[in-house]
């Protein structure tokens, strides 16, 4: 562990090279901008899968697409890019203390002096009242499970100080929208929703785990928890656990949504989907190195793709 200093020109040490938010946004701007990741897109594509996830499937299980559903997709991602600012905001306020302690996050805006606690708060809040204006746009039932996220989003921060699964509840707060979307296409919570949302929360306890690794060290010294301290060496047989319960439980929710009316090769291609994607997970565990920090975050951030896998064989199982 080393001081708080920031990176040159105030970059964060693990944004992507060459991000938009170093090499154009306004200067005055970045700060906050590096405050809600938006230099690290891939959290905001692994918030906003899973909503496009209950969208798809809510389509399949009542075969009723509609003009609308072109909004609730579009308002998910506006939604999902808000949402994950505000929650990354937060989630550096709470943090403050810590990251100012932990090598890979001693150069965020808050450790740093880029930013103050009362310009984050300002920032925080700015963004929840936009993602709350595109949420008036849907039904009832989306607007009361958009409301609803904010309690696993609120508690997450502090999961790590008692618990070891703090991954867990990160998966509770990144597949709320798998639930919000389908209410949004369907006006209730169906079965197939619930099951997965479980889906969901099994994909992040595999692709964090895999991230968390990265802190390891530096969390063992400072008392912080995680799925890869309580795991360690073992790792690579839970994240076995958790592919297998991800590929299972979507495969499940799938026959729970198309059975009722989709037509046989809909849903097989439709199952088709989480079968893919459990291959494309194999595929990072065979690259596995958990003392490899470069590694680990090239594999987190492929999970954008693996994400997106299943959603390719919704959207053409939704063609036939």
């Amino acid at each position: 562990m080393q001081g708080n200093a920031p990176t040159p020109d105030g970059q964060v040490a693990d944004a992507v090279t060459g991000n938009w938010v170093d090499s154009y946004a306004p200067i005055f701007a970045r700060p906050y901008l590096r405050l809600s990741r938006a230099d690290r897109p891939i959290g905001t594509w692994l918030l906003l899968i899973p909503c496009w996830w209950g969208l798809a499937l809510a389509i399949l299980s009542d075969g009723d697409p509609r003009w609308e559903d072109l909004w609730i997709a579009i308002g998910c991602a506006i939604g999902a890019f808000l949402m994950r600012g505000a929650g990354c905001t937060w989630n550096d306020i709470t943090d403050r203390e810590i990251d100012g302690k932990v090598e890979r996050t001693r150069s965020r805006p808050i450790p740093s002096g880029q930013v103050s606690v009362r310009q984050a708060v300002i920032w925080m809040v700015l963004q929840c009242l936009l993602a709350f204006l595109i949420l008036l746009t849907f039904n009832q039932a989306a607007i009361a499970m958009g409301v609803l996220a904010l309690l696993p989003v609120t508690i997450y921060p502090f999961a790590k100080r008692f618990t070891w699964w703090p991954q867990a509840f990160l998966g509770l707060a990144f597949n709320w929208g798998a639930l919000l979307a389908w209410a949004a296409h369907s006006g209730n919570i169906g079965w197939p929703a619930l099951i997965l949302y479980l889906s969901g929360i099994a994909w992040t306890l595999f692709y964090d785990t895999i991230y968390a690794h990265q802190d390891a060290e530096d969390d063992e010294l400072i008392g912080v928890k995680s799925t890869a301290r309580l795991f360690g060496t073992d790792t690579a047989r839970w994240l076995k656990y958790f592919l297998v319960l991800t590929v299972g439980m979507m495969g499940l929710a799938i026959i729970d949504a198309g059975l009722p009316q989709a037509s046989i090769l809909a849903l097989a291609v439709a199952l088709a989907g989480p079968w893919a994607m459990g291959w494309h997970m194999a595929w990072q565990l065979r690259g596995l190195d958990t003392e490899d920090n470069g590694k680990l975050l090239q594999l987190f951030r492929s999970n954008r793709d693996t994400g997106l896998i299943p959603l390719i064989f919704l959207c053409v199982a939704l063609l036939l």
